[in-house]
């Protein structure tokens, strides 16, 4: 099943994604590194992470919701690529919500927004790891006769279907 929006070939969502997840996962890493050290750069550090992932954030959510109107209705793929969408934006609020939080007192963020980015940061991971379940298992956006309706990657059914195929 071939996406939606594409740039020389290739779906552009997974392109992007790599920014918001890269920078947003790095505001977490500086907020830890600002609770245990109490240097004031590592939540300035944080402030501007959470700024630049969440410009990439939204650009990434316009193409993903570009590629899931293209897949087919009433499949397992257009059902997780739902909560793929609707868990990432959840993280995204969670994201924003502490930037918000932090707007006016970046150097000395309060600790509701620091613990904002680590819930944000582990939402972020569950909605990346459906994302992978879309392209690695349902082959959306790579394969043109990807089966939108595999079995989820950890039930036995996939399991079972891994170890034929290494047979044959």
């Amino acid at each position: 099943m071939e996406g939606g929006a594409k740039l020389l070939g290739h779906s552009v969502h997974p392109m992007l994604i790599v920014f918001p997840l890269g920078l947003l996962a790095t505001a977490m890493i500086f907020d830890v590194l600002f609770l245990t050290m109490e240097n004031a750069r590592f939540a300035e550090a944080a402030y501007w992470m959470l700024v630049a992932g969440l410009i990439g954030g939204l650009a990434a959510a316009v193409f993903g919701w570009i590629d899931w109107l293209a897949i087919p209705a009433e499949t397992r793929a257009k059902r997780v690529g739902l909560i793929h969408g609707l868990t990432n934006m959840t993280g995204v609020a969670l994201f924003a919500i502490s930037f918000y939080l932090r707007y006016d007192v970046s150097s000395r963020p309060p600790t509701i927004a620091i613990a904002l980015t680590v819930i944000a940061s582990v939402v972020a991971l569950f909605g990346g790891w459906l994302g992978g379940e879309l392209v690695e298992r349902l082959g959306v956006g790579v394969h043109p006769g990807a089966n939108l309706n595999a079995p989820n990657s950890l039930s036995s059914d996939s399991a079972a279907s891994a170890k034929s195929a290494s047979r044959g």
